[in-house]
């Protein structure tokens, strides 16, 4: 994406954050993504998509975003993207997420419809976590010192079957991750999936347009009462099936 970059400083910390700016009366669009990736994920939908201001950003310890606290929660990420789109004087957006990226902006949504025309959620794991699954992450924790394995271990458990095998994929995700310290990948995981409380009865209440999207062998559910489509692959949509989802938000921003 051919875009300024900026520095945001937020109550998290410094976001980098980068705008693609048209002149256009259309609703402005965010792109926000999901754990151990960065703003290069929505690069060919965004690069497709030539007649809106676009903004992306890093989200925190993530690509460029690495001057931030250890105390936030995901309702901070939510006043984080808020206080993103106060800096650059935007007042709506539809705003597009991806796992963490979608939590986010249900939460910001939720807190202020206002700012939102509509949204488009990828793979969001809107449901608490349980104990096998806690008991699953510290186990996974435990192979960080090799990080190589753990990155591939990684790749398996997000991607769909045809997608794990492909090391251009697994290459890009190596890339992301490799920013993270093992630190910050734990309390990312911690602060984003372990202790994230359920966000159901957000999606029940939400008064803003919204579609979500799902791979076919993703781990999360289907958003309840939420239209939703399927789509081959796994838990990373805008990688692995990159020309279908760039259909699909065209199609829902056009409509």
């Amino acid at each position: 994406m051919d875009a300024q970059t900026d520095f945001v400083t937020t109550r998290i910390g410094t976001i980098a954050v980068q705008q693609k700016r048209v002149v256009s009366e259309k609703t402005p669009l965010i792109f926000l993504h999901g754990v151990y990736l960065d703003h290069h994920l929505w690069d060919v939908q965004v690069n497709a998509i030539k007649d809106r201001t676009i903004v992306t950003l890093d989200m925190p310890f993530h690509g460029s975003s690495r001057k931030v606290s250890t105390d936030w929660t995901l309702d901070d990420c939510a006043g984080m993207l808020i206080q993103v789109l106060d800096s650059l004087q935007i007042p709506k957006v539809i705003a597009i997420g991806h796992s963490w990226g979608s939590m986010t902006i249900i939460r910001a949504a939720d807190k202020y419809p206002e700012r939102f025309e509509s949204l488009f959620l990828c793979n969001m794991p809107f449901e608490a976590v349980g104990k096998a699954q806690k008991w699953l992450f510290g186990l996974r924790h435990s192979l960080l010192v090799f990080r190589k394995f753990y990155a591939k271990q990684v790749a398996g458990s997000l991607f769909g079957r045809k997608s794990a095998n492909n090391p251009e994929l697994v290459a890009q995700l190596e890339r992301s991750m490799g920013v993270l310290s093992g630190r910050e990948v734990k309390l990312t995981d911690r602060k984003v999936i372990i202790d994230a409380e359920d966000a159901t009865a957000l999606i029940r209440r939400l008064k803003i347009g919204a579609i979500a999207v799902k791979g076919r062998e993703d781990y999360v559910p289907v958003p309840p009462g939420m239209e939703t489509t399927i789509i081959d692959g796994g838990h990373i949509s805008p990688m692995e099936e990159p020309e279908k989802v760039t259909g699909l938000i065209r199609a829902w921003i056009d409509r």
